[in-house]
């Protein structure tokens, strides 16, 4: 006898096996990183109102208080960014780029000191006053926690990377109180197929991490909008119309915001400190004139949803909050893309709802549904992941009778990039963050040789 063979039903008891230790990992994971992700919006919440209320005492100090929220802002940002410098290279931007070329092999890991610096980092950051998100924060410290119980349960790495997309979906779906969402994101985006052993895991980290989150948080969705008709035959045109014009939008966001990248790395003079500290004094000024422009977003996503915002200040706003995303991560501090993203489609989706109103008076429309239906066009033209923009936005606002526009206008927004060449934004974050990742290595290689001749 010259081998041993297991028989089938061996194999498949030990398949099933495998599969029920791999879904109860993914249910510790969801419990951590919905517990991490909820701490994290929680202490969020409580920065922006404290730099909210120290707004509004420094405007009672004149001079010496709009010094002080300029270089408070300065200083936090400035030390968001020397943290993931310092201590975790990875921290800083989004991170699920990092995230995605980790799943797909590119990239090891990072080390799990990662997730107090996205923690601290994040706070900083986002609480003062640039305009990033609470997912991309989430969505790393979820798949790093992730990769720590896998490694704890000493896992392979195929089970290792099951479970850091699962933990990775149950930090998007506790920073959006969207589990189905998260678990699709991970799908779509993350792995860009169906495996079921990652939907099965993605579905119970999900699941856990919002039963967790939500006994710290409200049981609720994160928008209140108000009841939406379906809308006449005659309206319907009109959304696919509205993706065209948010597709074109998108694709001037992702020039912009790798413009704002590159640029700020041409400054290769100024310590990224410095570059961070100079973009948060300039997010303090704005926040002095205009402070409910800054931070994450969502207050005006609400605002805009509500349509109480003064229709002559939306464009405004809108082209404000445009470049002040692009900025704000160029900053290199740790903060996602996806709040400001969806800021940006409800006003760009008010604004063409409220011209459709005035150009057809003689059609019922309601600008609050352009609204909600241009948050899922303009994730969907820069991710270009409809079905995770499409499930976000309808579990965010707890509205369905959407669902058919969100079809067409997400179908037109992305189209017009695709048809155009212009690249998903994760796409080209993740080169960025493999060219990123080969100078680091290097550098550490020359310095090693360096050493090695002493």
């Amino acid at each position: 006898m010259t081998g041993f063979s297991i028989p089938d039903s061996q194999h498949h008891l030990q398949s099933k096996g495998s599969l029920i230790a791999l879904v109860l990992l993914a249910l510790v994971v969801g419990v951590v990183a919905g517990l991490v992700g909820a701490v994290f919006r929680i202490t969020l919440e409580r920065a922006d109102r404290l730099r909210d209320g120290l707004i509004v005492w420094a405007h009672g100090e004149a001079l010496a208080g709009f010094l002080f929220i300029i270089g408070l802002s300065a200083v936090a940002t400035l030390i968001a960014a020397w943290l993931a410098r310092r201590f975790s290279p990875h921290a800083s931007g989004s991170g699920i780029p990092h995230v995605e070329a980790v799943l797909h092999g590119q990239i090891p890991p990072a080390p799990y000191g990662l997730v107090p610096v996205k923690f601290v980092g994040g706070v900083l950051a986002i609480g003062s006053g640039l305009a990033l998100g609470r997912e991309g924060p989430s969505v790393q410290m979820g798949a790093s926690i992730a990769h720590f119980v896998g490694q704890m349960f000493r896992r392979d790495w195929p089970d290792c990377r099951v479970l850091i997309a699962a933990g990775a979906g149950a930090g998007l779906a506790t920073a959006f109180n969207a589990p189905i969402a998260g678990a699709i994101f991970v799908l779509e985006e993350l792995i860009q197929k169906f495996e079921h052993r990652i939907a099965i895991a993605a579905l119970a980290a999900s699941a856990t991490a919002i039963a967790v989150a939500r006994t710290p948080l409200p049981d609720a969705p994160d928008f209140v909008v108000a009841p939406l008709s379906y809308g006449a035959p005659e309206t319907r045109p009109l959304f696919f119309v509205l993706g065209g014009v948010i597709g074109l939008l998108a694709i001037a966001y992702n020039n912009t915001l790798l413009a704002a990248i590159a640029a700020a790395e041409r400054l290769r003079r100024l310590p990224v400190e410095a570059r961070a500290g100079l973009i948060g004094a300039a997010v303090g000024a704005l926040g002095w004139f205009a402070p409910t422009l800054i931070g994450g977003g969502d207050a005006i996503t609400q605002r805009t949803l509500a349509n109480i915002e003064t229709l002559t200040l939306i464009p405004i706003a809108f082209l404000v909050r445009f470049l002040l995303g692009a900025i704000s991560y160029a900053a290199s501090t740790p903060g996602g893309l996806f709040a400001p993203l969806l800021t940006l489609g409800a006003q760009s989706g008010l604004l063409f709802g409220t011209a459709c109103h005035f150009a057809f008076p003689a059609v019922d429309i309601q600008p609050e549904a352009f609204a909600v239906v241009g948050m899922a066009a303009f994730f969907t033209g820069v991710i270009r992941a409809p079905l995770t923009g499409i499930v976000l936005v309808t579990e965010m606002t707890a509205s369905v009778t959407m669902l058919l526009p969100m079809l067409g206008a997400c179908c037109v927004a992305m189209l017009v990039p695709t048809l155009m060449r212009n690249a998903p934004i994760y796409d080209s974050l993740r080169e960025h963050t493999l060219k990123s990742e080969r100078a680091r290595q290097a550098k550490i290689a020359r310095k090693q040789a360096f050493r090695a001749k002493d």
